[in-house]
């Protein structure tokens, strides 16, 4: 058996987190005025504030806020730099850490080099076919169970709908368990760790945001800790059950503590970002309904030829299902920033950057840029084409990371998209309010502000 790698392992021992004189040689803003009225005015529209400092500065600039002095690169080659990390140069753990440490520590996602290396690959035999097949089947029922219940004449609010679903979908996925009456504190313990990861005091203090983090996080960690016992030594082809017999390469199981990480990190991204995704994809469709036709008569192929439950082997004949959603994902990533910590000195576009700075780049930002996207604003799958992705750089767009920690789930959440347009298209029209435009909430994770009111009508 190997011994576990310690930290001293894997990070300098005299790394230190840089100040406003290490970095004084890049652009960007120098210290005065409030650092919590620059944080709050960047969460209110993150994009603006970094289109306004790259106009100003540049790519490269110089940035504080409430995780200290740090640096934001942006563009692809700044995404390649950073996600491949060839080097080893950027850390996730110490990069995340200010903005997850206290809800979700030690996720697959906060992890570096070989200790991710070895959760990943003994995480992923979840994610091998033959689960996929049968995390499938039960997408497939819930999906139109859920679809069924929605008014075919009635406004509702999408966001909140979805977000019951895939709940609903991670349970049976995740737990292979049907929800019972815990379903509503799961779900807004989720929604706390969420919101805690960017509020304005780090600490637990009574009544904050941070505190009720923290509080759904011990709620979390303790149903997943009663469950464990009753899944050792079990078959199951739910994620959960997977974990918990899951071996690394040395044979051994995985620890309580590691399986309880895991699972409040995996289900938080496959509920919560997923549910983003679907809403941004659902609102494009309803604003371009000869998009919503096209995709339409996609799906009434497949159905022709395979009949009206989707199967695994089908899901590739789902193409331009697939590019939309990409489409989406684009316009409105998941996830729109990414921090890291550089661990090393290094050099991007002629400006040093020391070791122990914050570091971060901006998908959102990326996936707007001219260059790479003609039109930026425009919702156009076509451009996910084989063609017109050979001949773009391949780090312009990133919605799932990339390198060594792109996202384990990417084919699930693919999977889960394909099922659930396949079904909704089959079934009913998306229709908007007339006029209407949605205004997202970008971070931590993007939500239509006003919930996304649309109707969904029979066919």
């Amino acid at each position: 058996m190997n011994a576990p790698v310690s930290p001293k392992d894997l990070y300098p021992a005299d790394l230190k987190s840089c100040d406003f004189e290490d970095l004084k040689h890049v652009p960007g803003p120098v210290p005065g005025g409030s650092k919590t009225l620059r944080t709050i005015r960047f969460l209110a529209d993150p994009r603006k504030m970094i289109a306004e400092q790259a106009e100003k500065f540049g790519p490269v600039f110089r940035r504080e806020d409430y995780m200290g002095w740090g640096v934001t690169l942006l563009g692809p080659d700044a995404n390649e730099l950073v996600l491949f990390n060839k080097d080893k140069i950027f850390s996730n753990k110490l990069g995340w850490d200010p903005v997850l440490e206290l809800v979700f520590p030690n996720g697959l996602m906060m992890m570096d080099f070989d200790p991710h290396r070895q959760d990943r690959k003994t995480l992923s035999v979840a994610f091998k076919p033959a689960p996929m097949k049968v995390y499938l089947n039960g997408l497939n029922e819930g999906i139109e169970r859920r679809i069924g219940k929605w008014s075919k004449t009635d406004s509702f609010k999408f966001y909140p709908a979805i977000k019951d679903l895939t709940l609903d979908l991670a349970a049976g996925s995740f737990l292979g368990l049907p929800w019972g009456p815990e379903a509503e504190k799961i779900n807004q313990a989720f929604t706390d760790m969420v919101r805690a990861s960017v509020a304005i005091v780090r600490r637990p203090l009574p009544f904050t945001q941070m505190r009720r983090g923290v509080q759904a996080r011990a709620y979390m960690c303790d149903f997943f800790a009663k469950e464990i016992p009753n899944r050792r030594g079990k078959e199951g082809d739910d994620f959960f059950t997977q974990f918990c017999n899951a071996r690394d390469e040395d044979g051994n199981l995985l620890g309580d503590q590691a399986i309880i990480d895991h699972m409040n990190f995996l289900m938080m991204a496959a509920h919560d970002t997923l549910t983003s995704s679907i809403t941004s994809l659902v609102y494009y469709l309803g604003i371009n309904p000869e998009w919503q036709e096209k995709l339409r008569e996609e799906v009434d192929g497949v159905r022709a030829r395979h009949g009206d439950v989707l199967p695994y082997e089908a899901l590739g004949e789902l193409e331009l299902v697939e590019m939309a959603f990409k489409e989406a994902l684009r316009l409105v990533p998941p996830v729109p920033m990414m921090p890291r910590r550089a661990i090393k000195d290094f050099e991007f576009q002629g400006y040093r950057i020391p070791a122990g700075s914050g570091v971060g780049i901006n998908p959102l930002y990326t996936h707007h840029m001219e260059e790479h996207w003609p039109e930026p604003e425009r919702f156009d799958p076509l451009r996910f084409t084989t063609q017109m992705s050979a001949n773009r750089h391949k780090y312009a767009w990133v919605p799932f990371g990339g390198g060594a920690h792109m996202c384990l789930g990417l084919h699930f959440a693919y999977m889960q998209a394909k099922a659930f347009f396949f079904r909704l298209l089959s079934e009913r029209r998306i229709v908007l309010p007339d006029g209407y435009t949605s205004e997202f909430w970008m971070v931590p994770i993007p939500r239509p502000k006003d919930g996304l009111p649309v109707r969904m009508l029979p066919r």
